[in-house]
């Protein structure tokens, strides 16, 4: 008998400490998607233009070459406008401009 009391105190403690946990999962959870709601929300800043524009002229007078491959994220059809829509780095931005500067072409 005792065996059974035990057994039942010890499922009922995990079952209401399971329910408390689960509550605090939940909230977790929601500060978590209201986070990534605001994040999403703010534009993709794609910083000083005149810094790019910068640095891209030094590039050219330097002579170096872009980089000749897409990133991995690439697809036929994007265009560096794309890289600011979904929220890529500020480097992919800028070497993307200065590819197609470069080249006259996207990947």
């Amino acid at each position: 008998m005792t065996y059974l009391c035990n057994l039942f105190i010890l499922f009922s403690v995990l079952l209401f400490s399971s329910s408390g946990w689960a509550s605090e999962e939940d909230e977790m959870a929601a500060m978590q998607k209201e986070l990534n709601a605001e994040v999403l929300a703010q534009p993709f800043d794609a910083a000083d233009v005149a810094k790019i524009d910068a640095y891209i002229d030094d590039a050219l007078k330097n002579k170096r070459k872009p980089e000749g491959s897409a990133p991995s994220y690439w697809r036929q059809g994007y265009t560096c406008a794309s890289i600011r829509r979904y929220h890529y780095r500020y480097n992919a931005y800028r070497n993307c401009l200065y590819h197609y500067r470069y080249y006259g072409r996207y990947w």
